[in-house]
């Protein structure tokens, strides 16, 4: 089809209307928790000035690529579903790959400046709020902003040079490696390109990563009291459980040889790298951080009360630790 192909024809789920909705059900659900779950995050962090904190600061920015990430293919997904229709436009497939990679590269970024963070924060806990001051953590954030909307556009451009032997895509939306296997071009040539950028990149951040946590655990270690280095581990699990999770699935998806994987492999790759991290990463934040949950439950509390006085009383809760709010008759 050359470079004039117009619109691509996205695999759907099913065939069938009773399956589709079901599945129209099904990402929902999903899309609605994983929204309600990185809302939360924000809205916690902005309103308590206690979490006002670099880890804090990350973690807002970290729950609004989630929240970037998972609204660049699901939403399309959903009316695809209930309409029964799965055809998009060029633009609209460059547009989608445009984005989904540049929320997950600057994923990888952000991660990788969220290690340095714990890293000053443990190693080098007196001079903490001096090296990582307000101007730090802005300059670390935008700089993982851009170089995942320069990494984005060159790995787009790159992909959309090539000509394109048929516009039928086999996964449910727009994804590079699906788009490599309906190449007219040398695919090895383009695959090997694709592979070795990704692959430096990925290796970078994730050698990155290990240094600090090379030296973070060599620190706890070295901590005297056992409730000290259980403190020190908190703040890095949720952390490293998210990073693991990200690394592994956009790995298998984006590193594997595009020639060598069935279809069904390659759905429960792509569903495991751009849906369950953003659904996942403030579940995991939120369970392993006594902060977050605390904040949670003074939000809560704010949500019993009402009218001007329960206002009075929820504002000096997210300033307090400890504020009692009026009785509701």
């Amino acid at each position: 089809m050359s470079n004039s192909t117009t619109a691509f024809l996205l695999l759907g789920f099913s065939d069938t209307w009773e399956q589709n909705v079901l599945y129209f059900i099904l990402l929902s659900v999903i899309y609605l928790s994983a929204l309600t779950a990185n809302f939360l995050v924000i809205s916690v962090v902005s309103l308590d000035q206690h979490l006002h904190i670099p880890m804090y600061f990350f973690l807002v920015n970290l729950s609004i690529i989630d929240l970037g990430s998972i609204s660049a293919i699901i939403p399309n997904a959903m009316i695809n579903t209930l309409l029964n229709t799965w055809q998009i436009s060029y633009y609209g497939c460059v547009a989608q790959v445009f984005s989904l990679l540049f929320f997950l590269s600057s994923d990888l970024f952000l991660l990788t400046g969220m290690a340095y963070d714990r890293y000053v924060a443990i190693c080098y806990p007196l001079q903490y709020e001096t090296v990582m001051d307000r101007k730090v953590c802005i300059r670390m954030a935008t700089s993982a902003w851009v170089a995942g909307l320069l990494y984005s556009g060159l790995h787009t451009s790159s992909t959309f040079v090539i000509n394109f032997c048929s516009n039928i895509i086999n996964q449910f939306f727009c994804e590079v490696p699906q788009l490599l296997k309906i190449s007219c071009d040398n695919l090895y040539l383009v695959e090997f390109g694709v592979v070795v950028f990704s692959a430096f990149i990925g290796f970078t951040c994730f050698g990155l990563i290990s240094l600090s946590y090379v030296h973070i655990f060599m620190s706890v270690l070295r901590i005297p009291t056992t409730e000290g280095r259980n403190k020190a581990f908190s703040t890095c699990v949720p952390h490293l459980t998210v990073f693991s999770l990200f690394l592994s699935t956009g790995s298998f998806a984006y590193l594997k040889p595009s020639s060598q994987s069935s279809s069904d492999l390659d759905l429960v790759f792509a569903i495991l790298y751009s849906v369950v991290p953003p659904l996942m990463n403030p579940v995991i934040y939120t369970m392993r951080n006594r902060d977050i949950k605390a904040a949670v439950w003074k939000m809560f509390q704010c949500g019993i009360s009402s009218g001007r006085k329960a206002q009075f009383h929820c504002h000096n809760l997210l300033k307090n630790k400890e504020c009692s709010l009026p009785k509701v008759h």
